[in-house]
């Protein structure tokens, strides 16, 4: 049955490919083989498919050359551009310190200049008091000089009146006329000399005042100028404070817990920066010693909020060119807890803030793997290193080199895989370094 079926099949091929022989000749025999249409059949589709599958895979070898090209050119463009992002954000970042060492220049300096004038202030009101003081006496003295010149008058006309009902002797009346030119010419001098002693304690008087509206003067001037120091002094630490508080809140820490955790850490006192003690004699603060304590509430907060930053993970854990080949999410079906950034074989990793390592080695999937523990609960990891460079129980401070990037553990090439963890809760790396972006 088979038989006649493959028969039929030729015999209705031969319309479209008629049988074929081969002939094969040699120097003593010639032989031949006979293709059938089935046969010739199997090789133009055998040859079909070889053709179709060679053109095919040309074209796939095509596209992929195609598409690595533009892949590349993409990835140099990028990197140029993050590259170009890196150096704008180091100048800013310089920008900023310098603006901070300014700010502080110039505080110092206002702090200076608010010492000299409250010591010109102290001593212009003690010469002030001293000069009231000198002027009430003068005053008093003045008073009991005019009472006696006036008890002297009162008593030169009783005695004048005395001279004129007088009828005694000539010698008596002129004993007494003598008495009393005497008694005239000393209470002339006296009122001259009390006439002289009032025109010197006026004149003093006058100048005394005068002094003290040239005080007054002078005293507006130093407060003028305190307010035009203590305004840019509060300006300066307004622009610094501002991107500090906005870089934590971005990173969604809380800066008021931060501050009352480095202010625990950090609860020493003294120095310049004690707050201006207020007066013993029980007299309310005066309005500058009040703005200059709110200026130095100030400048502790700052402190405060650098001591934070450099406890906290804000820093990119490479500084060399490097490219992010993988983010924080689900990738290939898993949690994927970290930020991979790509860099060539050695290239320096560095601590992201001060802290304390807690693991130094080998650790399964993670390779040479080193945990940073940070103050607020936060714990950094490097992963896939190639060297380690410090040990369990170092303190490392920002900037730290403390290992090689390598290909250590499960990965696929020369990476790091770094991490941020809040109380053993991963958290996305870029949300810390995003957030620093504007400030260092």
């Amino acid at each position: 049955m088979s038989h006649r079926l493959i028969h039929r099949f030729n015999a209705a091929l031969e319309r479209y490919l008629p049988e074929q022989r081969l002939f094969l000749r040699t120097d003593d025999s010639t032989r031949f083989i006979r293709l059938s249409p089935a046969t010739q059949l199997l090789a133009l589709g055998g040859s079909a498919l070889t053709l179709g599958w060679a053109i095919v895979a040309a074209a796939i070898l095509a596209m992929d050359s195609i598409g690595a090209g533009s892949l590349r050119d993409q990835a140099a463009r990028e990197q140029q551009t993050y590259e170009t992002r890196l150096n704008a954000l180091a100048e800013e970042r310089d920008i900023r310190a310098e603006e901070a060492h300014a700010a502080q220049a110039r505080f110092n300096v206002a702090l200076a200049e608010i010492s000299k004038m409250q010591s010109a202030l102290l001593a212009s009101e003690e010469r002030r008091r001293e000069l009231e003081t000198g002027i009430e006496v003068i005053q008093t003295t003045l008073r009991n000089t005019m009472t006696e010149r006036d008890e002297a008058l009162q008593k030169a006309g009783i005695l004048t009146a005395e001279l004129d009902g007088v009828a005694d002797s000539v010698d008596a009346r002129v004993g007494r006329m003598a008495d009393m030119e005497s008694t005239l010419a000393f209470m002339t001098d006296a009122l001259q000399l009390t006439a002289v002693e009032r025109d010197a304690v006026a004149a003093e008087a006058a100048k005394a005042y005068d002094l003290t509206d040239e005080l007054l003067y002078e005293r507006r001037l130093a407060q003028d100028r305190s307010d035009h120091i203590f305004s840019q002094i509060e300006e300066a630490l307004t622009v610094s404070v501002e991107p500090l508080d906005k870089m934590f809140r971005a990173a969604g820490l809380s800066t008021e817990n931060l501050i009352d955790q480095v202010r625990q850490g950090y609860s020493g006192m003294g120095g310049p920066l004690t707050p201006i003690g207020i007066s013993t004699k029980g007299e309310a603060p005066s309005a500058e010693q009040l703005r200059a304590n709110q200026i130095l509430h100030g400048l502790d907060r700052l402190n405060l909020y650098r001591i934070a930053a450099q406890k906290t993970p804000f820093a990119v854990p490479v500084k060399s060119a490097f490219r992010f080949t993988s983010g924080f999410g689900p990738r290939w079906g898993r949690m994927h807890e970290g930020t991979d950034l790509a860099a060539s074989y050695g290239t320096p990793v560095y601590a992201t803030a001060d802290g304390v390592v807690t693991h130094a080695g080998w650790s399964s999937g993670y390779g040479r793997l080193i945990k940073i523990q940070h103050e607020f609960g936060i714990e950094t990891r490097y992963a896939h290193l190639a060297k380690l460079r410090v040990n369990v129980g170092d303190r490392v401070s920002r900037g730290d080199r403390i290992g090689d990037m390598g290909n250590s553990g499960r990965s696929t090439g020369t990476h790091l895989h770094y991490e941020v963890r809040v109380g053993d809760k991963p958290i996305n790396p870029m949300t810390y370094i995003k957030a620093a972006r504007d400030v260092f």
